[in-house]
Parts: C-alpha cells; structure tokens; sequence
C-alpha cells in the first residue's frame, strides 16, 4: 500500500512539474504574442481581398435573380433544408436510441476528414456532414448566379471558395477531433508546443501569419542543397553566371544556358542529386550554365525589363559565348524567365543575332489571354495595391508573393500544415522542396509593374507587341526552333494557356510536351522516380483540348525526350570543358544573400 502511495506521489508530482514548465512556457509566449503583434507587419487593405466591388456585382445580379426567377431560388433553399434536416432528425433519432453510430454518408471523400474520428463518432460525424452540405449550397448558389462578366463570376467562384474552406471544422481547435485526442494524449502538450510554433511564425514574418511548411534549419544551400560542382564565372549587379563543372571526358559542342525565374531561386532546380535537374543534364554530356538571380532590395526600385533583357539575358547569353567560343548556345526559360525569354528572341530577331540555337519553354505563360487560376488576383483591385505597395517600398516583398501562391492551394498549403503546426504540436518537416518554396525572393518596383501591367494585363506580346529596348516585339518574332513543357495541373501557368503562346510563335520547327503534375512536381520529375508521365503530339492545328484528345501518353518523366531533343541541336561532341577558377565555387554568393531592406 504504502508502495502504491508512493507511486501515485511520484507521478502526482511529475504532472505538477509538467504543468509548472506549461505554465512558465505559456506566460512566455504571451509576452511574445503581445510583442509581436504590437509591431504587426501593415499590409495594404486593397491586398488583403478582392474590392467590395465584386461582392456588390454579385448581390445585384442574386437579387435580379430573385425578381425574375423565384421558383430556381426557392427549389435550391427546398433541397438544402431537405438534406440538412433529413441528417439531423436522423441524427437525432439514432442517439434516443441509444444507437450512436452516425447516419448514412452521402457527402463524399474529402482528405480533411479522412481520420476514423471524423466517420465514426456521432458529434464529429455531423458537424462534418453538416458543413458539407453547407460547402454544396454556397458552391451551387454561386455558380448558378446569372449575369454576370465570366471573369467576375470565376473570381467570385475562387473567393467565395476560399471562405468555405477558411470554415472548415478541421480548422478549429474544438471542432477537430484529431486535434483534441493528440491535446489529450500529451497532456496538453501539443497545445504548448502549437503555441510556440505558432508564434515562431509570426515572429518570422512581422506579425503576419504565413505558415512554416519545412523545417527551416533542415538544410544548408550548398551542404546539403545546390550542390552539384561548378564555378561562379561571371557576375554583374543582376546575376551570377555558374558554370557547372562536366562528368563526361566529351560534351555537346553547343553549351546550353538556364535562365531560372527570378521570383524563386535557382536551386528548385538542384536540389539533391536524386532529383536535380541540373546534374542530370551534366550527366548527359551537356556543357550547363545557369543564371543565379540577384535577390533585390529597395536599391534595385527602377530596374525594369530592360535591364533584366540587357544586363541579364543579353550578358549571359555572350558571356557564354565568349567563355566557350561558341557562336551559338541553346537556352531554356522558366516561367517568367520563359516569358522574357520569348521578349529577348523577339528583340533579337529584330536585331538580326543568331545567337541562340534553340530555345526550351518550362511552364511559360506567354498569352494571357486566359491567365488560368492566378488570374482572381490579376484585376485592378489587386494590382493598384501592388503597384502603390512597391512605389512606396521600391520593391515587391517576397512574402506577398508567397502568400498569393499558397492561397492558390489553400488546404494543401496554409490549413492541413496549420493544424500539424499550431493544433497538432508537430515539427515542419524537413523536406527539400518546401523548404526552397520558403526561400522567397523579392522584385523589382518598375520590373513589377511592367509585367502586372504589360504582360498580365494588357497581354501585349501576344497582343500588338511589348516594348523593350527600343523595339516592339511580338510572339511572331520567335524564330529559332523551340520546345515547351507544360505540366497539366499547374496552377500558376495554365498549360492551355502556354499551349497557345508557343502557338503564335513565329517558329517553324516546335514541339510540346505535357507532363503529369503542376508547376513544380512536373518539371523536377527525375527518371529515378517513376512517378508522373508525359502526353506528346506533333499536330499544332486545333486548340489544347483537340491536341490532349489526340495526344500520345508516355510513362515516366519528359527528361530523356527532351535531352534526345536537345542532343540533336547541341552539335558534335568536343573535349569537356572545365570552368576556370572563377569567382568562387557553386552555388555562389546571390543565393544565399539577404536584401537590405
């Protein structure tokens, strides 16, 4: 007995100690919390959501729609009410039964309520349902409002969405059954460390939320990420140029130049070896060089697309030349490096150089005639915000960009972490690519706006031309040869919408590809991983969708296809060529410099 007495002492005094740590940790945090948003971060209220404008559009065209069409509002109100009070008298019915398994399921799968918690227990079960059943009235009720611009009524769509999915229970800390048995099983624990990590965040970011999705001190760029070899060998204010160093005793005679965006850094593209583009290309025998992008501050406000065309694709284009004496290189865009990729062949049609060979389009919007899912944020609300927020800043903060793209993915990439992070108590984990998707960079104030404006906008590339260094360019202008790769479920490029781009160019000889997977994953898909596969097609005649109908699908990644492709427009082999010593060893300096801001 008096071992028992003991026992329980012991593990009385235990929680005591537990809960005196939780105690002191959690007056802590207060004072951090309190810190932190006594200095919170201002964030223009023009980009904090669409202008009152749309909603105002909306309820107009529901209101027409109640005068002139009574009957289709009153049948949708009779199907929810008959839904939603179907399950809870059945709900209830069940429980005065003493029957507490839930009722029938008809809501579907959905991966935020995939634990055995959320089908089983009766209270979960129907907050689950209910709020379903409520996601489908708001869906069905937007989409059938009549009169309105199809733009207007797609982004009402995307945000009236984003609100659904802000109010999912999964989301609250006492609607989230996952959450609340993890509290129980720690004790509370997960509470106290959610807390923490929860203010880590903020403190991060100036008192704005923006979730840490990776570990940030998992990795090291160029220890454990952006280690292929190379040599930095040249260097102006916009780039570094690296050169990497070759694994073949011979290489392609023409070298092959990467130019990556420059809203993200380089090393997506290098990331560990199993799954870096960039050493596999070496390993195909290619001479590489890659642009590693200057990350800008306040200092760089009047550097525009001019100079990104001038002192960054024109300069390395001929400093490739000159270092390997070749008259000729091959080059690839990403994104919106794609895009002035498109503007610097135009302008150097124009001028008559013959620089470039061939030219590799990866998830390059060029027609933004349809702007795909980015368009909600691409209307003039959220523009003149923009463009007053870099006017008085004299550069486009990374994290405004950031949020923009998760909020593309929401669930994926602000709610599920959220819960893990703040409700779970867990460690973001240490994963390669969302830590590089953590390591944002900055733009330019007038690059900025004349992208916003001049390209997104106004569309004028493919449009009646966009001016750049004194001349008028037009997608007609794209002569050399080319090749895109469009991934099928990207959110940032439409694949449609570069399908079309690459079509109005003046090109004679183009082919396309189309992966499986979106922006990132289908582009940095390496052989090893047998994961997503590719569509081919050589018919350019018919729009996107006669294309995919038509289209040949491969498994496995495009690589191999596309470095077959490239091999034949590469030229003979030649003696590999090593990088001189250079300015310092890969990945450089650019990559890993903060701004001054």
């Amino acid at each position: 007995m008096a071992t028992k007495d003991h026992e329980t002492g012991t593990n009385l005094s235990q929680h005591s100690e537990a809960m005196a740590r939780n105690i002191a940790r959690l007056e802590v945090l207060s004072a951090r919390l309190a810190t932190v948003m006594s200095n919170k971060r201002q964030v223009p209220k023009s980009l904090q959501g669409p202008a009152q404008e749309l909603y105002a559009k909306a309820g107009l065209a529901y209101m027409r729609e109640m005068m002139e069409n009574p009957a289709k509002i009153m049948q949708t109100q009779i199907d929810y009410w008959g839904k939603t009070m179907t399950h809870y008298v059945d709900a209830q019915s069940r429980m005065m039964q003493g029957d507490f398994t839930p009722p029938p399921d008809a809501t579907g799968s959905d991966g935020r309520f995939s634990g055995e918690l959320w089908e089983n227990h009766p209270m979960f079960n129907y907050v689950k349902q209910q709020y379903l059943m409520n996601a489908e009235l708001v869906s069905s009720a937007v989409a059938s409002i009549d009169g309105l611009a199809e733009r207007d009524k797609k982004r009402l769509e995307y945000f009236s969405q984003q609100i659904v999915d802000m109010m999912s229970p999964a989301n609250f800390l006492g609607t989230n059954p996952e959450a609340l048995a993890r509290a129980v099983e720690t004790e509370g624990q997960s509470l106290v460390d959610g807390l923490e990590n929860l203010v880590r965040d903020l403190e991060r970011n100036n008192g704005e939320l923006v979730v840490t999705l990776a570990d940030p001190d998992a990795f090291t760029v160029g220890e454990d990420l952006a280690t292929t070899p190379g040599k930095v060998v040249h260097r102006n204010r916009m780039f570094e140029l690296i050169q990497y160093a070759p694994t073949t005793e011979q290489v392609h005679k023409t070298p092959l130049v990467i130019f990556p965006p420059w809203i993200n850094k380089f090393y997506i593209l290098d990331l560990k070896e199993k799954n870096s583009l960039i050493r596999w290309i070496v390993e195909q025998g290619f001479t590489l060089f890659v642009v590693s992008w200057k990350n800008p501050g306040p200092d760089y406000a009047e550097v525009g697309m001019d100079e990104y065309v001038e002192e960054g694709f024109l300069e390395a284009i001929g400093q490739v030349k000159e270092i390997t004496g070749e008259n000729q290189v091959n080059v690839v865009g990403y994104c919106i490096a794609g895009t002035t990729l498109a503007i610097t062949l135009g302008l150097m049609s124009k001028r008559g150089d013959k620089s470039v060979k061939s030219a590799t389009f990866f998830t390059t919007l060029t027609d933004f005639s349809d702007q795909g899912d980015v368009g909600v944020f691409l209307d003039d609300d959220f523009v003149d915000g923009i463009e007053e927020e870099v006017k008085r800043a004299g550069y486009l903060d990374s994290f405004y960009m950031s949020r923009t793209f998760s909020f593309l993915r929401s669930n994926d990439l602000i709610y599920r972490p959220a819960i893990r992070s703040y409700m779970m108590g867990e460690t973001p984990p240490a994963f390669d690519l969302l830590f590089w998707n953590g390591d944002g960079t900055n733009l330019p104030r007038d690059m900025a706006i004349e992208y916003l404006r001049g390209l997104c906008q106004q569309n004028r590339l493919a449009m009646d031309g966009f001016e750049i260094l004194g001349e008028t360019v037009t997608l007609q202008d794209v002569k050399v040869p080319l090749i895109g790769i469009a991934c099928e479920t990207d959110h940032i490029a439409a694949w449609k919408s570069s399908y079309r781009g690459l079509q109005k160019m003046g090109s004679r000889s183009k082919t396309f590809l189309l992966s499986e997977s979106g922006h990132i994953a289908g582009i940095v898909n390496p052989p090893s991983k047998k994961k997503y596969g590719h569509y081919t097609n050589g018919d350019w005649n018919g729009s996107p969708e006669d294309w995919q109908t038509a289209a040949e699908f491969h498994s496995g990644t495009w690589w191999m296809r596309w470095g077959e492709w490239l091999a034949k427009r590469s030229g003979r082999k030649v003696e590999a060529r090593n990088p001189e010593e250079g300015l310092c060893d890969a990945p450089g300096t650019y990559v890993v410099e903060k701004p001054l801001t």
